[in-house]
């Protein structure tokens, strides 16, 4: 078993549970459920650079805790406050030590969009994350059906949400509609060996429509990593772990946007 199957049996309890304690008008009566979403697409889809999503994110499976002095809303803030042009938020509570809490905090002093970076399989999460204050959520094609993300894809979609739907490799373009999913996520990481090329980004982009926004996910933290996906069709960047471990996290975000 890989760690994403492991995981994906895990979620499997924690929405069995959700479901269990809490009915859909629970979230539809949350502060932040009638509120209207920020453009997730225009944000990272403006042309004249490559446009950055900067992510909170304490740990994960493969580096265990990537920030010991963590703070979630201290980082938001230096992410607002140095140019990022959309936050993830990682929410995951058994691999990546995030919280759901965390997207609901952030949200409270948000100007840019905010992405709900879970493992989502069902719908009653995609109503959390609107409930929490998110503006877009991640679907991974990996673990999910064409049906599956056909579904939630809408479900997000008739809750004002934007999708970035995450592949990994050329197997999973077959599963999405491109009319339903126009924001690609590639993720330079393989999730089962945790080895991370940054030409997966250039190989999956080049089989993909020209009208779809292209996010670049994984392994990007050097002035050769932007030049690279500069001649790539790279429309966004998704940076976490090379910001979380920086002393100084805002000038280091300064500074990949000046790469960008």
């Amino acid at each position: 078993m890989t760690i994403l199957d492991e995981i994906i049996e895990v979620k499997k309890d924690e929405v069995k549970k959700l479901r269990k304690d809490y009915k859909l008008s629970f979230f539809e009566d949350s502060e932040f459920f009638a509120a209207e979403c920020l453009s997730f697409y225009k944000a990272i889809s403006k042309p004249g650079s490559i446009n950055f999503i900067a992510e909170v994110k304490k740990a994960s499976p493969s580096k265990g805790i990537i920030r010991e002095d963590f703070h979630h809303i201290k980082t938001a803030e230096i992410y607002i406050n140095n140019g990022a042009d959309a936050i993830s938020v990682l929410t995951d509570k058994n691999f990546f030590k995030g919280n759901i809490s965390f997207l609901k905090d952030i949200a409270k002093i948000k100007s840019i969009p905010l992405l709900r970076k879970e493992f989502i399989i069902d719908e009653f999460q995609i109503y959390e994350a609107k409930a929490n204050g998110a503006d877009a959520i991640l679907l991974i094609a990996e673990v999910l059906s064409a049906n599956q993300i056909k579904e939630l894809s809408l479900c997000a979609k008739e809750l004002d949400l934007s999708v970035l739907l995450e592949l990994h490799s050329g197997e999973e373009i077959n599963k999405i509609s491109f009319k339903i999913n126009n924001i690609i996520g590639i993720n330079n990481r393989d999730l089962k060996t945790f080895k991370v090329d940054l030409k997966t980004t250039e190989k999956l982009g080049g089989m993909l429509p020209k009208e779809v926004v292209l996010v670049s996910e994984s392994g990007i933290g050097k002035k050769e990593d932007l030049d690279f996906l500069k001649e790539t069709r790279t429309n966004a960047i998704l940076v976490g772990e090379h910001l979380m471990k920086q002393k100084n996290i805002g000038d280091a975000l300064k500074q990949l946007k000046e790469w960008c």
